[in-house]
């Protein structure tokens, strides 16, 4: 059996320093790793407050991006808004090995390029046309029909980026504020009636892999606001959400942790709607709810360590995204009874100015009903204001 061993000053850099990248950061501080951080924003991010590594810059300038990559042994991503060549590139010069590697990220790089790559691999996904003008979206709509959900091709998360259009008539109007006129490139999906959007993590080392459960993502405005965990549906469909979520890691030759997000539709298909290489919001229950978070496998998977269990530790889950509701200095009001509640956890991911519809925070509850831990959740955070 192969032997695994961390020196002392191994150091695990993170491209983005948001947090996700905090989130895993703390685990690679279990594991006794120092953790760099890149960031492309003007304000100190979450994970910047963790380390004295903290480099800024921007994802386009490979210059500004190499002190922070020879400062690691290895690289990861918390989020895709860079591109392949770049990741390629910073990779050749400074000999650091990048997870997801670039030439994975290129497969998956924008959201056409994501679509075709599946496709190929026979995992059904949603149908779908990069569009250049109103008319091509009408002409779109005659094939699929109305409505339309129009997403820019690269960039877009939290209803950024998104726009659903019902008719003819909205459709220069979504088109421009896509910046469509600007030369953005805009993909059209046809809009799938579906019963369930579920979501389902795979870690991959390089010789292992490990499925977390499926779960169900709630959705409110194009942002998730609640995970439940397992999803409340046929478990033979949550094994097919499971099979494809392996079969699209292992047809970009993923290693690290991935997201995959699908549609149930109505006649009972499970179709795949979208990726994301890096953990991801709808697995942020797994912190207490799963034996190895995805977090923690993250960390695991990119530093060539064996993975860990990603079994429940009990019968269900439920997180509840906290959502800014004021422009004001962050703060956490009325969390006393979520936080003295048995089985409950809170977590703050430390951003400093809270902005209305920001993720700010989550609350994650565990216990054996899935419907009852839901009410209980939503009722515990209903008041809490950040």
């Amino acid at each position: 059996m192969k032997k695994h061993c961390l020196e002392s000053g191994f150091t695990i850099g993170f491209l983005g320093a948001g947090q996700l990248a905090r989130m895993s950061a703390l685990q690679a501080f279990r594991f006794g790793m120092q953790v760099a951080i890149f960031s492309d924003r003007p304000e100190t991010e979450p994970a910047e407050f963790l380390t004295p590594a903290s480099f800024n810059g921007s994802f386009d300038d490979l210059e500004s991006m190499i002190e922070f990559a020879n400062a690691c042994d290895v690289i990861t991503l918390e989020n895709e808004f860079i591109d392949s060549g770049i990741l390629k590139e910073l990779r050749d010069r400074t000999g650091t090995p990048i997870y997801p590697a670039p030439e994975t990220f290129e497969k998956i790089e924008n959201k056409e390029i994501e679509k075709l790559t599946f496709r190929d691999a026979g995992i059904p996904v949603t149908p779908s046309r990069l569009v250049g003008s109103p008319s091509d979206i009408e002409n779109f709509a005659q094939e699929f029909g109305w409505p339309v959900m129009l997403k820019s091709s690269k960039g877009g998360y939290d209803g950024y980026g998104n726009r659903t259009v019902n008719h003819a008539g909205a459709a220069a109007t979504a088109f421009d504020e896509l910046g469509g006129n600007q030369e953005q490139e805009i993909l059209a999906e046809s809009f799938v009636d579906f019963t369930h959007e579920l979501a389902v993590q795979v870690a991959r080392n390089g010789s292992e892999t490990v499925i977390y459960p499926c779960v169900e993502t709630v959705q409110e405005d194009h942002i998730c606001v609640a995970v439940k965990a397992p999803a409340h549906i046929d478990p033979l469909l949550a094994e097919e959400a499971q099979r494809l979520a392996k079969a699209a890691a292992e047809a970009i030759d993923g290693r690290g942790i991935f997201a995959f997000e699908f549609f149930l539709t109505s006649d009972g298909q499970i179709l795949l709607n979208e990726t994301a290489p890096r953990p991801h919001n709808s697995g942020h229950y797994t912190i207490e709810g799963c034996i190895s978070s995805q977090f923690e496998n993250h960390v695991r998977a990119v530093a060539g360590l064996p993975l860990g269990s990603s079994g429940m530790v009990q019968e269900a889950a439920v997180m509840i995204n906290l959502l800014g509701s004021h422009h004001r200095t962050a703060r956490i009001d009325f969390a006393d009874e979520a936080m003295k509640t048995p089985n409950g956890h809170l977590h703050c991911y430390g951003k400093t100015d809270s902005k209305s519809g920001r993720k700010m925070a989550h609350y994650t509850l565990l216990g054996k009903d899935p419907g009852t831990i839901y009410n209980r959740a939503v009722e515990l955070t209903m008041n809490i204001k950040i």
